[in-house]
């Protein structure tokens, strides 16, 4: 019935589009899916790389946690600027210049002589895919208006966004066991060339409201709230919770955020509407990628420190560990997106999701000093692989459905923000909670001992896998707190909004 009415709304809104429009699609998705892919990568691809390029530059382990972070705090800082420059530019143009940007300061951070330029490379890569993620996710949006065919594309988009930083750390231990560590930088500009020149021939450009102008209080406002948030947690990591330089950035935060939430409600034309905030699917939604990305980071950190620091795994063994979890992922996502979602409604498939979740990471809290990988990671790996399928990508699909077209832009970097936010505020946290944890095991024992030594980086890893299981327990039950009841009808009602 709702696919009839799809048909007719096609039929009647998008004339122009030829019989062929519908491969054209697809090959839309692959070059949306490649460039989101190159930014998700380049969250993990250099962590595997960093041992290298810290002894290859000599820069300090203080400092070695920056070529992670300045990434993700330019990344959340500015996604909702680059969100709103895409609705008010063009999805195309912000799209291309993303693509280009992100190539050329990869470049130069692969090209880098000490630890200043690395560092500004990686702030630079966070600027552009800033603007690069929220005009993919925004053309994703408006380039599927048939439901069945948007749920596809989103189970597709959503498993890549779920599986890239997987993904990221399998290239970055082939490339650097391979070539050299700037490699995980250089492969950014091969992947661009193919992603400007799909974007360049199949995308066209699209401008919503010519008439708005850009939110500049509410730009500066939430730029340094979400700075300052994430700067905070990161500062938690070489400071501790009682550091005024944690606690004072944190506070800051909150408070800018808290004027910026007030500042929408009375500019002209506001960064963030609150009205995309305030459809319960929709903020359910925004939650459960803050949540899942949160918790994620707990796999994906202290699991690859466990596979090469305790099992003795190289970089590429250590990313190929990781694979059977994007592959449960996938098929997730298509489950999740094509079957659950549209048969039992978001209230049962993404609660459901989290609580597999959760269970993966319990049973993976049973790793010791002598497990094996087959037994012990394994199939944990693949459960919470599974159970994170179910939630990714329906979450994303349901954030960024049924919004009007000239909010497409901002609902799409609202949830890259929470997902960039979420994965900042995950690694922080779980990394402090496991130093604690390491540094409690080895009080009143012998830390000269080896063995001690060992249990105690398992105890590490094992606390941050517990909270990780809280985390995705806690989604499961905000999720069904949220979410209204029944199947969303937003898919078809978005459909005749598209302007393509």
């Amino acid at each position: 019935m709702s696919q009839k009415t799809l048909t007719d709304d096609t039929s009647t809104g998008a004339v122009e589009a030829p019989a062929s429009s519908s491969s054209k699609r697809w090959w839309i998705l692959a070059v949306i899916a490649l460039a989101q892919l190159m930014v998700v990568l380049d969250a993990t691809i250099v962590n595997i790389a960093l041992p290298s390029a810290q002894a290859d530059l000599g820069f300090s382990d203080g400092n070695r946690q920056w070529i992670v972070t300045a990434y993700a705090l330019s990344f959340a800082s500015l996604l909702l600027l680059g969100g709103r420059i895409a609705d008010l530019f063009g999805r195309k143009t912000a799209f291309l210049v993303g693509v280009v940007g992100f190539a050329a300061v990869s470049a130069l951070g692969g090209a880098a002589t000490g630890f200043g330029m690395l560092v500004t490379a990686r702030a630079l890569q966070g600027a552009f895919g800033a603007l690069l993620a929220p005009a993919a996710l925004s053309l994703l949006n408006t380039t599927f208006t048939d439901a069945r065919e948007r749920a596809r594309a989103f189970s597709v988009y959503g498993a890549i966004a779920g599986a890239g930083g997987a993904v990221g750390l399998l290239l970055g231990g082939v490339l650097t066991d391979a070539f050299d560590w700037r490699w995980t930088l250089y492969v950014n500009v091969l992947i661009a060339v193919v992603a400007f020149v799909g974007g360049w021939l199949l995308l066209t450009n699209h401008r919503d409201d010519t008439s708005a102008r850009l939110d500049v209080p509410g730009t500066v406002l939430v730029a340094a709230g979400l700075f300052s948030l994430v700067y905070g947690f990161s500062n938690a990591e070489t400071h501790d919770w009682g550091s005024a330089l944690t606690w004072g950035f944190l506070i800051a935060g909150g408070v800018l955020l808290a004027a910026f939430a007030w500042w929408q409600t009375k500019a002209a034309h506001p960064l963030l509407p609150l009205r995309i905030l305030l459809d319960r699917n929709r903020a359910a939604s925004f939650l459960a990628v803050l949540i899942s990305a949160g918790g994620m980071f707990g796999v994906f950190l202290f699991l690859t420190y466990y596979l090469q620091l305790n099992l003795g795994f190289s970089p590429t063994k250590t990313g190929v560990a990781f694979l059977p979890m994007v592959g449960a992922l996938m098929v997730a996502a298509q489950l999740g997106t094509t079957v659950l979602l549209p048969r039992i409604g978001p209230k049962v498939a993404v609660p459901l999701g989290f609580a597999v979740a959760a269970a993966g990471m319990a049973w993976l809290t049973g790793i010791g000093v002598g497990s094996s990988y087959v037994s012990a990671v394994l199939p944990q790996l693949i459960v919470t692989g599974f159970g994170l399928g179910l939630v990714m990508p329906a979450a994303m699909q349901l954030a960024t459905g049924g919004v009007a077209a000239e909010d497409a832009g901002v609902a799409s970097a609202t949830v890259n923000a929470m997902q960039q936010v979420g994965g900042s505020i995950g690694t922080a946290l779980l990394n402090t909670l496991a130093a604690s944890a390491a540094t409690d095991y080895l009080a009143g024992k012998d830390a000269t001992s080896k063995l001690v030594q060992a249990q105690a980086t398992i105890e590490s890893y094992t606390t941050a896998f517990w909270w990780s299981a809280g985390m995705f327990a806690a989604g499961a039950v905000i999720a069904f707190l949220l979410f209204r009841r029944g199947v969303p009808e937003q898919d078809p009602d978005a459909a005749p909004v598209v302007h393509m």
